[in-house]
């Protein structure tokens, strides 16, 4: 759900969609970050940024408030929030220089940490499915990828300040993880969505998180300055280690776009681009995310 507020029949609407779901249901998502980001607040109701509440609020206070927005998102049908952020960043923002700002709950990653995992704490107990973001971290990080390249701190300064938040996110069991489009100096000088340095050796080798990896935007301007269309980022994104690859349609249909996206990863699969085996991992966390059991034990 994108926008800045729901229709008011959100509910209708989307119980109608499911009604022709055939087989797997889709997961219903939403950015339901507070303050600057907040596609749902006309049925949720005002959710201050992650930095207010940890001005002025307990990491106790700010679990409530997440099962209370998480409560009022599962009653219209929507079950998957992409927050909270976890990226460590105490400058003013979010602007065209600083993707993060008051997204960010603190410049402390200690502060980040505690209060990121209270936040989808708060969203699992209403059931609604928390994704922490933008990993490997985008506090620091320069440019706005939404419309062109950036990069991140270096790797090395990252180790220390940025990945404590992902840590005791993955240690809580939170079930997702948002991989950032910036290039990550140190370690990738590819967007890290489309790198298996970022998601295979760190975040799955290194870091052990089980759960689903989804990319952040595929259609932004950062892929773009590296060279990819979206069907070969969403192929790239795929082959390196993401589950889920996400992406905007624009103007455009967006069954005709995700129609040329699906045709692109089948035909990287019969050429070889992306393994079968890859492909059926991806799938495979995304369902584990939906509770979905393929085979009986």
């Amino acid at each position: 759900m994108f926008g800045p507020s729901a229709p008011k029949n959100i509910k209708a609407q989307l119980a109608a969609l499911m009604t022709q779901a055939i087989g797997v249901r889709p997961v219903i998502m939403a950015d339901e970050e507070g303050g600057t980001v907040q596609r749902l607040q006309n049925i949720v109701g005002y959710l201050p940024s992650a930095r207010y509440m940890s001005q002025t609020m307990t990491a106790a206070q700010i679990k409530a408030r997440a099962t209370s927005v998480g409560r009022a998102m599962a009653k219209a049908g929507i079950y998957m929030d992409l927050a909270p952020v976890l990226d460590v960043d105490g400058r003013p923002g979010p602007n065209a220089t600083n993707p993060d700002g008051t997204r960010s709950f603190s410049a402390n990653p200690a502060v980040a940490a505690r209060n990121g995992v209270a936040f989808a704490q708060g969203l699992a107990a209403a059931g609604v499915i928390a994704t922490g973001k933008h990993f490997p971290g985008l506090g620091g990080s320069t440019g706005n990828t939404d419309v062109g390249a950036g990069h991140t701190l270096p790797w090395s300064t990252l180790q220390r300040q940025a990945l404590p938040p992902f840590k005791a996110a993955i240690a809580a069991h939170v079930p997702v993880i948002m991989v950032a489009n910036a290039t990550v100096p140190g370690l990738t000088s590819k967007p890290a969505s489309v790198s298996s340095a970022v998601m295979v050796t760190v975040l799955r080798t290194q870091l052990h998180f089980t759960g689903v990896i989804i990319t952040d935007s595929l259609s932004a301007g950062a892929l773009r300055k590296a060279g990819y269309d979206l069907n070969q980022a969403v192929v790239a994104s795929l082959a390196n280690g993401a589950d889920f690859a996400l992406f905007g349609t624009g103007s455009t249909n967006s069954s005709t776009i995700s129609l040329r996206v699906r045709d692109a990863v089948v035909a990287a699969v019969a050429h070889g681009t992306l393994t079968r085996t890859r492909l059926i991992a991806a799938a495979t966390h995304v369902l584990a995310m939906k509770k979905v059991r393929l085979c009986a034990p």
